[in-house]
């Protein structure tokens, strides 16, 4: 069994700052790409950030310039620094994460449950 969980989310005013953590925990062999999606209503899923095992990253670009992402390996933990948050951030935030088990022969994708944003002007 392999597990994301989110936590960080909450309500805050335009120009405020979040930061997001998903820790992932389980049967882990090892863990690669690990990234932050979100879904506001009525819109698709869109990938936010993304990170490498080696720390290399890119970001959607409606947040670069505000949003930062990081991992401490150790930790298995990836975070998501969000400064300038505006209204339209607001969404539930997903970890994503590309992770070889102990009983799988395949790195596969896992998604955390989600946490909420919500920026308010």
């Amino acid at each position: 069994q392999v597990q994301l969980v989110e936590s960080g989310g909450g309500l805050v005013q335009a120009g405020g700052s979040l930061r997001l953590s998903c820790v992932a925990s389980g049967n882990i062999a090892s863990i690669s790409d690990m990234s932050w999606y979100r879904q506001a209503p009525g819109k698709q899923r869109e990938l936010v950030a993304e990170i490498t095992s080696d720390g290399r990253s890119n970001y959607v670009d409606s947040v670069k310039g505000r949003f930062i992402i990081s991992r401490d390996n150790a930790k298995k933990t990836v975070y998501l620094q969000m400064n300038s948050l505006k209204p339209e951030d607001t969404a539930v935030y997903y970890c994503n994460a590309d992770i070889q088990s102990t009983v799988r022969r395949r790195t596969n994708a896992y998604w955390g449950q989600g946490t909420q944003v919500t920026v308010s002007s």
